[in-house]
């Protein structure tokens, strides 16, 4: 396992980071333990979460995750681990949390930091995420930028003032932000440098073989302002696997997701899947070693999160960072890649 330095912190991160959505949900605690056992043992020390997980988020069995880590991070050397979670941002559809104001303020920065310390057992928070904008910005494969849609937020500064007071308290160490805009990014470093404030040490982002668009611009916005990133949905959700050629499998996260299924219902998706699925067994790769090797292998990531329901999954997408991609592979992934560019943006 390979380690690298996340941002301008002296975290030393995984390349691989565990990923834990599924916890609580389709995962019980006692898979969850398994897989985090397994996990620390191939020498993955760094660990992510967040308050509204399990996903999909419900009120029945939101906050689940941190208490499965918590139960199990009790029982561990707590300084030899990295431990991330995340405060939720505005949503009209999960009013279970924090009721009807749900913005990244003073109170429910400071309430979602007490609750997630509680449910983790933990006294400290090593990596605190935004985990997406309290501005308006379009998400999750929503259509283009519309300054029509914009709603009153949080300010920026205003924002990182109160993590500011957190990390002087000791409840948390570094701040990042996720699923956030490359202004977004610089507006952050920009103010923390104005201000003399905490600045952003890490990005948590969507970025896969079918979705390189981080790469367009907010690559650059991160090399400048030395910011990690920590790639997620590197197998965008278990499709370029290849399961979903034939349909939805029952138990999987697209069952899961119904909504979700519009968001890779695009064109050209099943050409660049099968394509690459080529590519991979020419190779002898399975098709999601060969996605997580070429996202372990960009320069500007961090750490690939990844996400398992079996351990052989889990163990799968671990031995992805056996996997050296040659000049070869990479050029044949981009001659796909120009073909059928960012199907699932």
């Amino acid at each position: 396992m390979k380690y690298n330095k996340l941002g301008d912190s002296n975290l030393n991160v995984s390349e691989i980071c565990l990923g834990t959505m599924t916890y609580g949900l389709q995962n019980t605690i006692e898979e969850a333990h398994q897989q985090l056992n397994y996990a620390v043992a191939e020498g993955i020390n760094f660990i992510d979460t967040a308050e509204m997980y399990p996903v999909p988020s419900r009120a029945d069995t939101q906050g689940k995750t941190e208490e499965y880590i918590g139960e199990w991070l009790v029982k561990q050397q707590r300084d030899k681990l990295i431990i991330a979670t995340k405060v939720t941002g505005p949503s009209p559809r999960i009013t279970w949390i924090r009721g009807e104001n749900r913005k990244v303020n003073r109170a429910n920065i400071q309430q979602a930091i007490e609750d997630s310390l509680r449910a983790l057992q933990t006294d400290y928070i090593d990596l605190y995420q935004i985990h997406w904008p309290d501005r308006y910005v379009p998400l999750f494969g929503a259509p283009d930028y519309d300054p029509n849609n914009e709603w009153d937020s949080t300010p920026i500064a205003e924002q990182l003032e109160v993590f500011a007071e957190l990390i002087k308290a000791g409840k948390i160490r570094y701040l990042g932000v996720s699923n956030e805009t490359a202004w977004g990014l610089c507006e952050f470093c920009h103010l923390a440098e104005k201000l003399g404030l905490p600045k952003i040490v890490s990005i948590q982002n969507a970025f896969s073989l079918v979705n390189r668009v981080f790469h367009i611009n907010i690559a650059e916005a991160c090399r400048f302002n030395n910011v990690g990133l920590m790639a997620y949905s590197p197998l965008a959700f278990g499709i370029l696997t290849g399961k979903y050629l034939q349909g939805v499998p029952e138990n999987s996260r697209l069952a899961f997701f119904p909504g979700f299924d519009q968001r890779y219902r695009k064109t050209n998706l099943t050409e660049a899947i099968k394509s690459y699925i080529e590519i991979a067994n020419k190779n002898n790769m399975t098709p999601a070693q060969l996605a997580l090797a070429y996202v372990n292998s960009r320069w500007f990531v961090a750490s690939t999160i990844i996400g398992a329901t079996t351990m052989e999954q889990l163990k799968e997408n671990i031995s992805s960072v056996e996997i050296s991609l040659t000049e070869e592979i990479i050029a044949e992934i981009d001659t796909v890649h120009a073909k059928y560019p960012n199907p699932t943006p």
